[in-house]
């Protein structure tokens, strides 16, 4: 596999003391390689899972010609462009109990949606047009040829893929399979994560604790661990809790070799420059590893990497301490590779354009991520902020359903301007 370093070296060059969010989302995305085991289970357990193989389609759908509308089948050569024409109903075709028998000339069959075309009939006029008197049946004029008619394997023909290897399986995609009558789907092995915080400052509780320990003057309760528990399970990851790790290089290098066996570790904190930050030293030590400080904000200080151990070898993702700050980090640099190690073909969410209502003071040459509520107020859509932008501020993001994001050449925003928006709903 090629090194980190020697994977770099491709790249154009670039200050390593502000690197480009877009550099080091593509250094990340081109080191990180997708898992290979797979297994199979059950369709609604493939929810959320990464496709292993293409599906092919074992069946047309739909399997026959059947009627797209309520109303009447009947044979386009009855049928009059320039007026209308009477026939004769001889029958009712329904989905699932169709019509006996064909159609001849000067002959129609009454059907509801989804039932086989009748033999011999080729289109359906719908019922709002039609008059109807007992069994005579009167179509207007300028009816055309094949309308309203669903044909065989017109979504799907036999053989062809439905679902291509890669995909994140979707509710869409689970009814799609669903139709296809494939019990079973091949989805890519869960990945599993180790992460931990930490700092001497932090105070930590158990999930399943009935409450916390009062805090002593400079202490914290570790949210991050919290946040990033809830942010893997919403990527369907394992995890493995190594729970805080103390400003001990001892303790970082147990926690570090107990991690490697995962196929990722994430950490928080200790990754900047300070006499304190025992994670960047451990990390340069055993781990092939680069430390970048990100042309954003939040989230400057950050580390990448790959630690190789008798017992394994596992990603490295080192984040800023701050809430916010480990959060932005993860959604714009940890979730895309972490999808990728899953085997998505398709990591990146979309980005949308709204107008801002306030101001919002920016420097060019970095990206900056803002938390705003995206909200329709005058017939238009919008963003606004969330108060207060600072990398510790939690409430930001709890009260957050977008970031708000501004390009690294984008300078001061004026109200009423055109922003970008990542959405928070399906990615937080």
């Amino acid at each position: 596999m090629t090194s980190l370093e020697q994977l770099i070296r491709s790249f154009p060059p670039y200050d390593p003391e502000a690197v480009p969010v877009d550099t080091a989302q593509s250094i990340i995305r081109a080191y990180v390689q997708p898992v290979q085991e797979s297994e199979r289970v059950g369709l609604r357990e493939a929810l959320g899972r990464v496709l292993a193989e293409d599906l092919v389609s074992p069946i047309d759908v739909p399997n026959c010609d059947n009627s797209a509308m309520d109303g009447w089948a009947v044979r386009s050569q009855d049928l009059l462009e320039d007026k209308e024409v009477t026939l004769s109903q001889v029958g009712i075709a329904y989905a699932g109990r169709p019509h006996s028998g064909r159609v001849s000339p000067g002959q129609c069959v009454r059907v509801m949606t989804g039932a086989l075309m009748p033999e011999g009939c080729d289109t359906v006029v719908v019922q709002e047009l039609v008059r109807a008197d007992g069994e005579r049946v009167t179509l207007p004029a300028g009816q055309r040829a094949g309308q309203n008619r669903r044909l065989a394997g017109e979504d799907l023909k036999k053989g062809t893929p439905a679902l291509f290897k890669g995909t994140l399986i979707r509710p869409a995609d689970v009814g799609l399979l669903a139709s296809l009558g494939i019990p079973e789907v091949p989805v890519s092995r869960r990945i599993r994560v180790a992460f931990f915080s930490t700092g001497d400052e932090l105070r930590s509780f158990g999930p399943g604790a009935s409450g916390a320990r009062p805090l002593a003057p400079g202490e914290l309760y570790d949210s991050n661990r919290h946040t990033m528990a809830a942010m893997l399970a919403r990527l369907g990851c394992e995890t493995v809790d190594l729970g805080v790790v103390r400003d001990n290089p001892a303790a970082l290098e147990e926690a570090l070799r107990t991690a490697a066996g995962a196929d990722a570790v994430m950490t928080t904190g200790g990754v900047a420059e300070g006499d304190a930050d025992y994670t960047r030293k451990m990390m340069a030590r055993l781990a092939d590893t680069v430390f970048w400080k990100l042309a954003m904000r939040p989230g400057r200080p950050f580390a990448f990497g790959r630690f190789h151990h008798d017992t394994g070898s596992a990603y490295l993702f080192a984040l800023p301490g701050n809430p916010v700050a480990t959060m932005v980090a993860f959604y714009q640099l940890v979730r895309p590779a972490l999808l990728a190690r899953m085997g998505c073909r398709h990591c990146e969410p979309p980005l949308l354009q709204v107008k801002t209502q306030c101001a919002m003071p920016k420097r060019p040459g970095r990206t900056e991520y803002h938390r705003g509520v995206v909200e329709r107020t005058g017939g238009e859509w919008s963003v606004r902020l969330t108060g207060p932008q600072g990398s510790g501020i939690l409430r930001s993001m709890s009260e957050a359903n977008c970031f708000v994001v501004l390009r690294p050449e984008r300078g001061a925003v004026k109200a009423g301007e055109l922003v970008h928006v990542m959405l928070l709903e399906g990615l937080v």
